[in-house]
């Protein structure tokens, strides 16, 4: 790993002459997309269906996709390392998933009635993830939001406690530190509980507490501190492996501890496998970890490209659901069109060997990476796990928020979103994201992807 010792001191001015060349360069080959921003403005909100779509000046609007390309309204043919905020691990209108919704499509779409489908999607989640009960949602956010209800209904308390700067969707409960200034939420020991955004109330707000990543003591003393106070959390809902900052993996023993901990006080330990789930293992990071949390949520990459969301749990926890304690709901969890999606991704496509490809195609990727970073003298360092990853551009690791707000360089990362999207390499905007690949994706998607990191480290150390 590059050093604040071994790592060139990278001149701002010469990020900010770069990004100013390349800022000008993408608006000038996506006059279509900005075209399209205007026409969409006038009746959608920022003219884009979700914020995390918003791009300044304009968003790039999309209109096709095969295989590990996607095509914007320009033509602009790129390498699709974004997909779907890691949702499509299966890659664009693969043929075994369009097959199996084209079949489902003639014999109906919709009846919110149960489908043999979903059966067979459940029985392969719980062989997966070792959690023999399951039920469906539509979304990673509706997955995170019933399981914490579940695990309220079944400690019979209120209090949450999440990892500070961690994503686990739009609902009220979990829209707590995650994007602030570290310097405005107090002591280590003592987060602050901060909303992510208007709208949700305070009494909410309070009721969710956060704890740094990798540090199990520190969870632990709050948890002990919050039980003094007659406060002792329902659930942990963490993100085994942290998606949201880059990668930032869990150290050794960490997961492991946290177990132990949640296990002792009676806590509920859901693992949000919504970023992590089938995009770096079988059984994601419970299979990847080897640490079985009392609950799990999926979504994203497991409807194929359709809207689908999972949770997994145990006998006992899950009883609150069978017994009619809690009331889960939705008109579309388990949608025969989603559900078709599901069961072939999983059966045909998300396969063992499937897995060796990508641990490959991603080793490939951080290795000629971290090369790059070392013969250039950047700061930063290459991480992957699965078929995620990222170069992390920060002179130290990152292990939680701290060390990443203290760290990360948000220009150089802007920069590097620049340089990708102008040569073909379709990226989440955004210093906090990763890369996705896919297992259509191949050996010249990731020369592609290196090549062009070169490019960007040559002209940055000119």
């Amino acid at each position: 790993m590059t050093t604040t010792e071994t790592a060139k001191k990278i001149s701002r001015e010469r990020i900010a002459e770069l990004r100013d060349r390349e800022a000008a360069a993408l608006d000038a080959r996506t006059q279509r997309s900005r075209e399209m921003y205007a026409r969409a403005a006038e009746h959608l909100s920022g003219g884009v269906a979700s914020s995390y779509q918003l791009r300044d000046p304009w968003p790039i609007y999309l209109e096709g996709g095969q295989g590990a390309t996607v095509r914007d309204v320009d033509g602009n043919e790129y390498w699709d390392f974004h997909n779907g905020f890691g949702s499509m691990v299966q890659g664009h209108a693969h043929p075994a998933i369009g097959k199996a919704v084209a079949e489902r499509y003639p014999n109906g779409t919709h009846f919110a009635a149960p489908t043999e489908d979903a059966i067979v999607v459940g029985d392969e989640l719980a062989r997966r993830w070792g959690l023999p009960k399951w039920r469906y949602t539509n979304s990673g956010s509706e997955s995170t939001m019933d399981a914490i209800r579940i695990a309220r209904a079944y400690t019979g308390r209120d209090t949450v406690m999440k990892i500070f700067g961690s994503y686990h969707g739009h609902h009220d409960t979990v829209m707590v530190s995650i994007g602030v200034e570290y310097d405005k939420i107090g002591d280590r020991e003592n987060l602050a509980s901060l909303a992510y955004g208007g709208g949700i109330p305070q009494a909410t707000v309070d009721m969710t507490v956060a704890v740094p990543f990798n540090d199990a003591g520190a969870m632990e003393r709050r948890i002990e501190r919050l039980a003094q106070e007659g406060r002792l959390p329902a659930c942990v809902i963490m993100e085994p492996a942290m998606m949201n900052l880059g990668v930032v993996l869990p150290e050794p023993g960490y997961l492991e501890a946290v177990r132990e901990i949640t296990h002792k006080h009676g806590i509920v330990l859901i693992f949000d496998e919504v970023k992590t789930g089938l995009c770096i293992a079988p059984g994601g990071a419970t299979d990847k970890f080897g640490v079985t949390p009392d609950m799990v949520t999926l979504a994203k990459a497991l409807g194929g490209g359709l809207p689908s969301g999972a949770i997994g749990g145990s006998e006992e926890i899950m009883r609150v659901v069978e017994d009619g304690t809690v009331y889960q709901v939705g008109t579309y969890n388990g949608n025969p069109l989603s559900m078709a999606a599901a069961r072939a991704s999983l059966l045909d496509v998300l396969t063992p060997d499937a897995y060796v490809r990508l641990d490959r195609l991603n080793e490939r990727i951080v290795t000629g990476c971290q090369d790059i970073v070392d013969r250039y003298g950047l700061p930063g360092y290459a991480v992957g796990i699965g078929s995620k990853g990222c170069v992390t551009f920060s002179p130290e690791k990152v292990v939680d928020y701290e060390t990443f707000k203290a760290n990360q360089d948000a220009d150089l990362s802007e920069l590097a979103w620049l340089f990708n999207m102008n040569r073909g390499i379709f990226m989440t905007p955004g210093r906090e994201e990763e890369w996705t690949l896919s297992v259509t994706h191949t050996d010249e998607a990731i020369d592609a992807y290196i090549a062009c990191f070169e490019e960007l480290a040559r002209d940055l150390t000119a």
